[in-house]
């Protein structure tokens, strides 16, 4: 998005940013939902996390599915905590750029928001999407108990199988038991939402958006 260093190459835990204790203060208030993006959540509603490309894109997939309570964006799977953006971006925090999604499983099914997460970037790029390179932007399943483990090895599996009849490269996907969330700055929050004329694609920022 900015001309930060890019790395392609993860930190180690001693090379990575000390960060910082306090949290990050945000919006508790979807802008396009209208529900809270902090827990507690209401009962019945699970988790999901996903990594995959600029999470402004990504984040605005799946606040339009039906039966997703809410969503976030933030950084997780790396070493520093409570990072800025700003420190993501040198690549020195080994995060990468995440959407958490809060979902009524009876109303979507985690098999569903699995589907949208994987036809919805290109899961063979490694260490970055389309026109954005680093870390951040890599693809990422970070699961929360053994059956999103076990849907998201077989639907790594299946996809795996059609892209390779379609002749792409292997999947880079990590998949992940869920680490800590880190909510990114106030502004990330449902940016496209708030910036209709925003440029930033699955395919990489500068890319327009499609509606």
């Amino acid at each position: 998005m900015f001309p930060f260093r890019r790395h392609l190459e993860m930190p180690s835990a001693s090379e990575a940013l000390p960060g910082r204790e306090w949290a990050m203060a945000v919006t508790n208030r979807h802008f396009v939902l209208g529900r809270a993006i902090l827990p507690p959540f209401p009962p019945g509603l699970e988790q999901a996390l996903f990594g995959l490309g600029c999470f402004w894109g990504a984040e605005r997939r799946f606040w339009r599915l039906e039966g997703v309570w809410t969503t976030a964006v933030g950084y997780a799977a790396g070493f520093t905590p409570n990072p800025t953006y700003e420190e993501v971006c040198t690549g020195m925090t080994g995060h990468n750029e995440v959407v958490r999604v809060v979902f009524d499983p009876i109303a979507v099914s985690y098999e569903q928001l699995l589907k949208t997460f994987w036809e919805s970037h290109d899961p063979t790029q490694g260490m970055r999407q389309g026109n954005d390179v680093g870390t951040q932007y890599r693809s990422g399943i970070y699961w929360s108990g053994d059956p999103q483990r076990q849907a998201a090895e077989a639907s790594r599996d299946r996809f795996s199988t059609a892209l390779t009849g379609a002749g792409r490269g292997p999947i880079t996907t990590e998949i992940l038991p869920a680490p800590d969330f880190f909510y990114a700055e106030d502004y990330h929050q449902q940016y496209l939402a708030k910036n209709p004329g925003g440029y930033c694609g699955l395919g990489g920022c500068g890319v327009a958006y499609p509606a």
